[in-house]
C-alpha cells in the first residue's frame, strides 16, 4: 500500500502517477476520510486525556467535596463520549485501511507512458527466430504426441483443465526440476510452500481486494487456492523485523496455481496457455530499498538465463504505467517466440514493487546503524511458466514429421530422452 504520508503530504504527485495508470483512480475520498479520521483521533484522545485527568484527581484523595459531584458527572459523560469517539474512531480506520488497500502502487519515473500493451517498450531480444516451413500449433504436436488430452481434462474437471499424458507428464516434471535446479545454482534457496493461503497473505501481495472474484475460495474455510507462489513465500516473513545483514533473500519455490481467469473470456481457449490450474516456478526477492532497481535487473536476467539455456528465441519488454498490475512499481515481461501463432507471447513477469508489499505485510528490516525498523523491498518473477515453457518447446523444436526435439539441458532430467515421436 502507499505511504499515507506521501499522500497528506503531496497529493498532487500522488494523483498525478496515479493518473497514469489510466484507471479512473482516484484519492480524494481517501483524502475526506483521512482528515476525519485524525480529527476524531485527536478528540478521543483530548476525552481519554481528561478522564485520566479525573481519575488521577480522584485517587489522590485531594478532592474537594463541593467538586466531586460535579467531577463524577462530568466523568459519565466522559464515559459515554468515548465510546462514541472510540466506535467512530474505528469506523473511520477501517474505511482509511479499505479505501488505501483499493490503491495501486505509482509507476515509478522509468515506466514509460501508455494506455495498454500498445504502450510496452522493446528493451532486448535473443535468439533465432527457427525457420519451419507451416509450423503447427502446440495444441496439435501435443495431442499427436500424447502430451496432451483436452477431451478428458473436461470430463474430469471443466473447460480449460488439461490432462498431461506419458511424455507430457515427465516434460512438466522435468522442466520444474530443471527449474528449480538451475536457480538454487545461482543462490535462490528453495522452499516448497502450502497452496492453500489465508486471506491475510493474499492482502498483502495485492490480490485481495482488488481481484476477488479472480481466485478459487474454499466454501468452508477462509483459504484460497494460490494463484501464484509468491503470495506464500512473500508472507514468510510477514511481520517479522529482519537485521539488514540478512538481506538480500533470494527464494524460487515451485507450486500449482489456479485463477478462474475471469476477464479472459474468448482469449486462448485452445491449447495449453490459459488454463486455470498450471505449473509454474517462482522467483521471490527481499532486499534493501537502495539496492532494489539492481536486484530487478538481476532477477530478470535470472529468468532470461532458463529461455537461453533452453534455447528459446524471446524479447524483454518493458510495460507502460496503464498495462502493469497493481501491485507492481516497475514490470518487465519476457515473451516467448511462438512459431505457430507466429508472435511472441508472454511467458514471465518480472516486477520490482517497492515498498508496496512491504507495507501490506508489515515486512521490516533493522538498519546496521541501529536505527528504527524501516521497510524493505520485495520483488518476484515467474522463473518460469512451466506449461507456456512447454508449448514454446513443442512449437520452436518441431520437425517436420511431427516429432519434437528436447533441448540438450532438459535431456538428462527425461532419462537421456532426445526427441518425442508421434504415436504410430
Amino acid at each position: 500500500m502507499l505511504d499515507l504520508r506521501l499522500i497528506r503530504e503531496d497529493m498532487e504527485k500522488v494523483e498525478k502517477a496515479l493518473a497514469r495508470r489510466n484507471g479512473g483512480f482516484s484519492i480524494r475520498s481517501l483524502a475526506e476520510v483521512d482528515e476525519k479520521f485524525r480529527k476524531t483521533l485527536a478528540e478521543w484522545e483530548g476525552l481519554r486525556a481528561r478522564s485520566n485527568q479525573i481519575s488521577g484527581e480522584f485517587k489522590t484523595g485531594k478532592v474537594a467535596q463541593e467538586d466531586k459531584e460535579k467531577l463524577k458527572a462530568e466523568s459519565i459523560e466522559l464515559k459515554a463520549n468515548l465510546a462514541n469517539s472510540d466506535k467512530e474512531k474505528t469506523e473511520l480506520a477501517a474505511k482509511l485501511d479499505e479505501l488505501l488497500l483499493a490503491i495501486p502502487n505509482l509507476p515509478d519515473p522509468s515506466v514509460p507512458d501508455g494506455h495498454d500493451e500498445t504502450g510496452n517498450v522493446e528493451q532486448k531480444r535473443w535468439g533465432e527466430i527457427p525457420k519451419i516451413a507451416n509450423p503447427k500449433e502446440h495444441w496439435e504436436l501435443g495431442t499427436a504426441l500424447r502430451c496432451f488430452d483436452f477431451e478428458r481434462g473436461v470430463k474430469l474437471s471443466e473447460s480449460r483443465f488439461t490432462v498431461l499424458l506419458e511424455n507430457g507428464a515427465k516434460m512438466e516434471r522435468a522442466l520444474m526440476n530443471f527449474m528449480l535446479d538451475f536457480h538454487s545454482a545461482r543462490g535462490y534457496r528453495e522452499v516448497f510452500p502450502p497452496i492453500l493461503v489465508n486471506r491475510t497473505c493474499m492482502q498483502g501481495t495485492g490480490q485481495l481486494p482488488k481481484f476477488e472474484g479472480d481466485f478459487y475460495k474454499c466454501a468452508d474455510d477462509e483459504l484460497y487456492l494460490v494463484p501464484t507462489s509468491e503470495v506464500s513465500v512473500t508472507n514468510l516473513y510477514r511481520d517479522d523485523v529482519l537485521e539488514e545483514a540478512d538481506l538480500p533473500i533470494y527464494h524460487t519455490a515451485y507450486s500449482p496455481n489456479f485463477r478462474r481467469e475471469a476477464g479472459s473470456a474468448g482469449k486462448d481457449t485452445r491449447g495449453y496457455i490459459r488454463q486455470h490450474q498450471f505449473n509454474k516456478v517462482e522467483l521471490v526477492k527481499f532486499c534493501l530499498p537502495e539496492r532494489s532497481e539492481e536486484e530487478h535487473e538481476k532477477l530478470t536476467l535470472d529468468a532470461e538465463a532458463i529461455l537461453e539455456a533452453l534455447q528459446l528465441p524471446y524479447r524483454r519488454m518493458l510495460l507502460c504505467a496503464g498495462d502493469m498490475g497493481f501491485s507492481a512499481k516497475k514490470c518487465f515481461d519476457l515473451e516467448v517466440w511462438f512459431p505457430g501463432q507466429d508472435k511472441y507471447r508472454e511467458i514471465s513477469s518480472c516486477s520490482n514493487f517497492g515498498d508496496f508489499q512491504a507495507r501490506r505485510t508489515n515486512l521490516r528490516y533493522r538498519p546496521a546503524d541501529g536505527g528504527k525498523p524501516r521497510y524493505m523491498h520485495t520483488l518476484n518473477g515467474s522463473g518460469l511458466a512451466i506449461g507456456r515453457t512447454l508449448a514454446a518447446i513443442l512449437e520452436n523444436f518441431q520437425q517436420p514429421d511431427g516429432s519434437v526435439l528436447i533441448p540438450k539441458v532438459l535431456s538428462p532430467y527425461l532419462h537421456g530422452l532426445e526427441v518425442l515421436e508421434p504415436k504410430r
